[in-house]
């Protein structure tokens, strides 16, 4: 199980990047107010106490993965954050809520994400969430929305990025936002991905596939 004190010191490794970026003002318009935006919600939430039925590791498949392909640190603009994560891969409360795909039928085996604060996580909060999302090797994450604001911070690995039918390969240190609603998708290739992500707005509504 991931204790209490782990969780706090990956949520604010992530906090304080998320603040250091946004002091240093060379984020576009868009990204700083929302970074300012999940700052302000985090600082609402109560981090007094964890929910340990959350803090119970998930054992997912989705950790042998990512040690087998060789996950590696992102250098010095993201190490804090992916240190922070790192050693607790494998008690990380891990999940994966999309259904089942034909096209696709090992995806929930191959990607989760492990959320620390929202709705469902050690630490409540029906405004924000934060975590940690890890997709395996080789992998398209098919295009998707969700009501929510969503902020990405590239851990690891550096993937083929889709977002309203642009396709940016985005390294490790990027910010990516992605507004409510847009369509998105991820594609790795021989290195797997790790990022910590933030949802703001309607948190509480769960992401859907688009058709392609």
């Amino acid at each position: 199980m991931l204790s209490p004190t782990a969780a706090l010191a990956a949520i604010d490794a992530v906090r304080q990047h998320f603040a250091a970026r946004f002091a240093a003002g060379l984020e576009p318009p868009a990204v700083a107010a929302e970074l300012a935006k999940v700052l302000t919600l985090l600082a609402e939430v109560d981090f007094s106490r964890a929910d340990e039925q959350h803090l119970r590791a998930s054992g997912h498949p989705v950790v042998t993965r990512l040690r087998s392909a060789g996950v590696a640190s992102g250098g010095a603009a993201t190490e804090a954050v992916f240190r922070a994560f790192l050693p607790h891969l494998d008690a990380l409360p891990w999940r994966f809520s999309y259904e089942p795909r034909e096209d696709a039928p090992d995806i929930g085996e191959r990607m989760a994400w492990a959320e620390l604060v929202g709705p469902i996580a050690p630490f409540h909060s029906h405004k924000v969430c934060l975590g940690l999302t890890a997709i395996g090797p080789d992998l398209l994450y098919p295009t998707h929305r969700h009501p929510a604001v969503e902020t990405y911070l590239v851990l690891s690995g550096t993937a083929a990025w889709t977002a309203a039918g642009v396709t940016r390969d985005q390294p490790p240190g990027t910010l990516i936002l992605h507004p409510s609603n847009i369509v998105h998708a991820m594609r790795t290739t021989a290195a797997p991905l790790l990022a910590a992500y933030a949802w703001t707005g309607e948190v509480e509504t769960l992401s859907e596939y688009v058709d392609a």
